[in-house]
């Protein structure tokens, strides 16, 4: 990656970092409700994983904490805010909220709040992928504690066996909720799981983009070629509880110390500035555009967008096309 480019994903990371604190902010005033996961700390791998690939044109699938991954494969994040609002305008109509970001036109096809229910769901996108003769390819991302769920198995094993173009990436935060990955897991290095499988596999610094995106290219190149599956381990952290109801009592503050430490946000812009390629000033300009942004567009759109209708309570879901329930056949 040359400067611009470098300056480009900096600009993405912080972004994603101010959307997802703006949306604990609306949260707290009771204008998101239910259930909502954010994404603080770990944006490296979200966005340098799909910068590595085509977003918009690979297919994407991932769990609950999916804000980010869904704007970086293009969907417009006033969409996606007015979905968090629960508005007409929100990029599932206001009917999914937070865990269900959905974005079809930009090959974004979910968050999902089973965990482990995207790995057979990715497997069966590369399956008709592969099918197609298409040349475009299935990313899932997931948490750690989801390679426990017996998916995990079943679909890596189906994968490799039929060599589809999958390529799966573990978001190691160390937690499965207020668990940590050690007392549930006896395998901790994720990457070594998927031996069993004859997946290639390797363990990355997620809080390094540029380290990502390396190993993410050799990996996204291997799935594409034909190759057949892989794994890839990100190793990163989450700078809050996992999710607004998690007081995150749980984790030692000396380690959520030594993790701050190593912000993907703020390694990557001091790098930038210490290479003479980015100003202490045009980094705050790129904050302060950021913010304005966000406070002007996207939090104003998600405001003014209209709620849902009552009479439309059932639209988009099966019962619209059940004649046993709207008088149809008795």
């Amino acid at each position: 990656m040359d400067a611009a480019d470098k300056k480009r994903l900096l600009r993405e990371m912080l972004y994603a970092r101010r959307f997802e604190e703006r949306c604990y902010e609306a949260y707290v005033e009771r204008k998101i409700g239910g259930f909502l996961h954010l994404y603080p700390g770990q944006e490296a791998c979200a966005i340098g994983v799909l910068e590595a690939a085509r977003p918009g044109r690979d297919y994407v699938i991932t769990g609950y904490r999916d804000h980010v991954h869904a704007i970086k494969c293009g969907a417009d994040p006033r969409e996606v805010m007015a979905e968090l609002f629960g508005k007409e305008t929100g990029s599932s109509k206001g009917r999914g909220g937070s865990m269900h970001i959905f974005d079809v036109k930009h090959r974004f096809m979910g968050g999902y709040a089973l965990v482990g229910g995207p790995f057979p769901l990715a497997a069966g996108i590369a399956k008709a992928l592969k099918l197609k003769g298409e040349e475009e390819i299935a990313i899932c991302f997931l948490g750690d504690a989801a390679n426990n769920q017996g998916t995990f198995h079943e679909a890596l094993n189906m994968a490799s066996l039929w060599q589809l173009p999958v390529l799966y990436v573990c978001e190691n935060n160390l937690y499965g909720i207020g668990t940590r990955i050690d007392r549930s897991t006896a395998v901790v290095e994720q990457y070594k799981r998927v031996c069993g499988y004859d997946i290639p596999a390797a363990q990355v610094d997620g809080q390094d983009i540029e380290k990502v995106y390396a190993a993410a290219r050799e990996a996204v190149a291997h799935v594409r070629s034909g190759k057949g599956p892989y794994f890839l381990e990100l190793l990163t952290y989450r700078y809050r509880g996992h999710s607004m109801s998690d007081s995150n009592a749980y984790r030692a503050k000396e380690e959520e110390r030594q993790w701050s430490k190593r912000d993907p946000i703020i390694m990557l812009r001091d790098r930038l500035i210490e290479a003479g390629q980015l100003s202490a000033e045009e980094y705050r300009e790129m904050d302060t555009g950021i913010l304005e942004e966000i406070e002007q567009e996207v939090i104003p759109f998600a405001e003014r967008s209209p709620e849902p209708k009552v009479e439309e309570l059932e639209r988009y879901v099966l019962a619209d096309n059940d004649p046993w329930v709207h008088g149809g056949a008795r």
